[in-house]
């Protein structure tokens, strides 16, 4: 005799439930991302879009707006008094990035075997970082100035006075580099002794017994494991010193000359006191195009140097 089993009774779910529990979560989400995303539209997007389209335009505070394509950006690249302030940027960048690295990185590896006091001494690296800057670029000033303390110090120990260091076009630049070193090193310092403490103590112990020194420890593996802290804070610190304005506006409102003149402060007299709000624009412009094209070389560039698998 055959005896049927009924089939267990199957649940079908309307579609109409599922397409209104999606739609409700995409206005719930909607929702949480409305303020950000309003944010990001009126302070970001539409700033960016609007100076953009006045870089074409010969824009006085006061005066009439008309049209003249390109030819900011053709004026800009044949003023010699901007490329003199280009250069000085690029200077900055390339002498500021490494001494900020290799202080950085000097002082992480210094604190990195647990020394005794080591939270002490990150917090007072890390001090001038959230320090604000015009404050620091004030002070530094005044020990920078004929008189000040490095003048006296430099009196008292040579017999000489010191260079004016802010007054000097062999001295400006270097002056400002100094001060930005010291203002900005705690951060990486931070960065990369969170990057030295997640290397594990175990292969740096085997790599001894090998018979490995310090310094081979430090290239073979030290290096290579922390490289993906490297290339985030150099990222960063290239970005942020394209960017550079308060140092150089403190300490020698871009003197002498134009010495110490870099493209964001140059974009501030542009704009703020010469009202020129076109060519402030081409200038943020410019400024946007290298660091766009220096980001990107690094971004190809880190498969050869940058290990993410430990």
């Amino acid at each position: 005799m055959t005896i049927s089993v009924p089939a267990p009774p199957v649940e079908v779910r309307r579609p109409e439930a599922g397409r209104g529990a999606r739609r409700g979560d995409g206005r719930a989400a909607l929702g949480f991302l409305a303020p950000s995303t309003t944010g990001f539209l009126l302070f970001t997007l539409i700033p960016l879009v609007g100076s953009l389209v006045i870089s074409f335009f010969a824009w006085p505070v006061l005066g009439r707006k008309r049209f003249i394509g390109l030819d900011n950006f053709v004026q800009l690249i044949g003023d010699p008094i901007f490329r003199q302030i280009m250069l000085n940027t690029l200077v900055f960048v390339v002498v500021y990035v490494p001494l900020n690295i290799i202080v950085s990185l000097g002082l992480a590896l210094w604190i990195s075997p647990r020394i005794r006091g080591r939270g002490l001494y990150r917090l007072l690296f890390f001090i001038p970082t959230v320090t604000p800057m015009i404050a620091n670029a004030l002070v530094w000033r005044l020990l920078y100035q004929p008189g000040g303390v490095i003048d006296q110090t430099v009196q008292t120990v040579f017999g000489v006075p010191a260079p004016n260091f802010l007054g000097d076009t062999n001295w400006a630049m270097a002056a400002v580099i100094l001060m930005s070193v010291w203002q900005g090193f705690g951060y990486n310092m931070l960065v990369f002794s969170a990057g030295l403490d997640a290397i594990p103590q175990s292969i740096q112990e085997a790599a001894a017994i090998d018979g490995a020194g310090p310094l081979r420890r430090f290239w073979s593996i030290t290096l290579p494991m922390l490289s993906p802290s490297m290339f985030f804070a150099m990222i960063m610190t290239l970005i942020t010193s394209f960017q550079v304005f308060v140092q150089p506006y403190v300490l020698t409102r871009g003197g002498p000359g134009v010495t110490t003149e870099t493209m964001v402060l140059n974009l501030y007299r542009q704009g703020f006191e010469q009202f020129d709000l076109g060519t402030a624009s081409t200038i943020g412009w410019f400024l946007f195009m290298i660091i766009m094209l220096v980001t990107a070389l690094q971004f190809l560039g880190q498969k050869r140097w940058v290990h993410y698998d430990g």
